[in-house]
């Protein structure tokens, strides 16, 4: 494999980069356009570049849609990417941080938090999320490991499911014996709604960052997703590359739901579709898989405020709703190596 891009495929990512780019921003303004009160392109403008400008609608937009949106957007993103990354580390077409016991580990560890630390504030929030995303993550690769010699993305996958519903239940037994269920259903309900830019400013450098590590580590990533032993013949440093990942794969899904809770299939589902336009090389899959993630979320968001409004719809309903068919189409195709 060569270390840099052919000036054609380069020409030809950088294009489907600005297409996606494009996509994106067209869907972003219509998030924050569209809601109980429509919103001019001036007011938009204004806004965002002019902050001298205050009150009416420019409030609204800077103290409701703007840290609602970009929540979205860095969720999206997150999301999206620690998908391609498990996909492409595991050789699994059906791994998701929400289908195998990421998100539900962080949930849990959200519960333990608010009753046994009520004062810790979100970034302990935050970091309670992380460690609960580890364990998740350790105990299905765990009990997966058990049978190696039938590690199939179909076992793990069952297994995730398991150790999501024993998890569930763990977050679920906790909110009720201390009941602080209505704070936990705030995060688990998995939506957008009251996000503030406190919580923005506290997620943002931790998504950031992972992504653009986890772009740097790409060329590896490809390497190690067609086979683990041409990856050690070319000198990779498997088992380093293999934790750098782990760990940016527990801090993303963590974030995601210390921000809007569990929220299954965005990871499995953009890489996917992503894969159909920009091929194998994870090069040009981890940046193609941010911005669509981000799109993604913030249509979903979109679409969860206007299909019944003005009452708000669960974004994890929606997404499961389109998620749900896409996983079942993967595994009638058939589980193939990434």
């Amino acid at each position: 494999m060569k270390n840099a891009m052919t000036t054609k495929h380069f020409q030809a990512f950088l294009i489907k980069l600005i297409l996606m780019l494009l996509l994106f921003v067209v869907v972003f303004v219509i998030a924050i356009m569209v809601g109980a009160k429509n919103i001019s392109l001036s007011d938009i403008w204004n806004a965002i570049f002019y902050p001298q400008i205050t009150g009416g609608d420019i409030s609204i937009i800077r103290e409701l849609r703007l840290p609602r949106e970009i929540g979205g957007v860095l969720v999206g993103a997150a999301l999206a990417v620690a998908g391609a990354i498990m996909q492409g580390l595991t050789r699994n077409p059906l791994a998701d941080p929400g289908l195998l016991g990421l998100s539900s580990g962080a949930n849990a560890a959200l519960a333990v938090a608010l009753v046994f630390l009520p004062s810790v504030g979100y970034f302990g929030i935050m970091i309670a999320c992380f460690i609960g995303a580890a364990l998740g993550m350790l105990l299905v690769f765990g009990l997966t490991a058990l049978r190696k010699r039938n590690m199939s993305p179909l076992r793990m996958v069952l297994a995730g499911a398991a150790v999501s519903a024993l998890l569930s239940a763990v977050a679920e037994g906790i909110s009720l014996q201390f009941k602080i269920s209505k704070n936990v259903t705030m995060w688990t309900s998995g939506g957008l709604i009251g996000t503030t830019w406190g919580q923005i400013q506290s997620i943002t450098p931790v998504i950031v960052i992972c992504i653009v590590i986890a772009i740097l580590c790409s060329r590896q990533l490809t390497i190690l997703s067609l086979n683990e032993s041409t990856a050690v013949g070319l000198g990779l440093q498997t088992h380093q590359i293999k934790m750098i990942l782990f760990v940016l794969i527990t801090l993303l899904a963590g974030a995601s739901v210390a921000l809007v809770g569990n929220l299954a299939f965005i990871g499995l589902m953009i890489p996917h579709l992503v894969r159909m336009i920009a091929g194998t090389d994870y090069r040009t899959i981890l940046p193609l898989s941010a911005i669509a993630g981000a799109t993604f979320m913030v249509f979903a968001d979109t679409l969860a405020r206007m299909i019944n409004a003005p009452f708000e719809t669960p974004i994890a309903a929606i997404i499961a709703i389109i998620g749900l068919p896409f996983f079942l189409l993967i595994v009638r195709k058939g589980v193939r190596s990434l």
